[in-house]
């Protein structure tokens, strides 16, 4: 069982990269917005409690699975202690299965992320996202206030991948991570 963390800020392509990686490779992908949008549908906003709730019982459900593994996209706020403390848990939580647990850090200048918010592959799988100009803002917003792109040598791990996919194709952009990780082929 493996579990790969797609993190990287907003619009950076985590989505699309993990779609690229899944058609690749054995990983079924679980990117963040499959717990939001429902959540936004059934309450009429966002909802934090619900939607932890819903990625904690697939991910401890997941890891319980003979699956070849996972992957999941996530905004990681460096700057934030809970952000850690959550990846400490992921970990945890597949590594106590008896699965093994890979970081991939996309990274793209702001410009790169403002264009890749109006991607039609963004609008259609993430409804709460199709008000543009609202989305675009809060790029701007998240950004002043937490800290989502890691600093050299930050992230202790050894199974971490730091990838400027600013001017790579997903696909590429899985080709190298599949690569990089030794994952299993379709």
């Amino acid at each position: 069982m493996r579990l790969l963390i797609l993190c990287g800020a907003q619009a950076v392509g985590k989505m699309t990269v993990g779609q690229a990686l899944a058609k690749i490779t054995p990983l079924k992908l679980f990117h963040n917005h499959m717990t939001i949008e429902p959540v936004i549908e059934l309450f009429g906003s966002y909802n934090g409690a619900a939607v932890e709730r819903l990625r904690q019982v697939v991910f401890e459900e997941f890891a319980k699975t003979d699956n070849y593994g996972m992957i999941f996209t996530y905004v990681w706020a460096f700057s934030e202690q809970a952000d850690w403390d959550y990846v400490a848990w992921l970990r945890k939580t597949f590594e106590e299965a008896g699965g093994t647990v890979d970081i991939v850090e996309l990274i793209a200048p702001q410009d790169v992320r403002v264009q890749r918010n109006r991607t039609e592959n963004r609008l259609r799988e993430k409804p709460s996202k199709r008000d543009c100009d609202h989305a675009e803002g809060l790029i701007y917003r998240l950004e002043e206030k937490y800290r989502c792109v890691s600093q050299p040598g930050e992230v202790p791990y050894d199974s971490y991948l730091r990838l400027d996919n600013s001017r790579l194709p997903p696909e590429e952009a899985a080709e190298i991570i599949a690569n990089h990780f030794g994952y299993d082929r379709l």
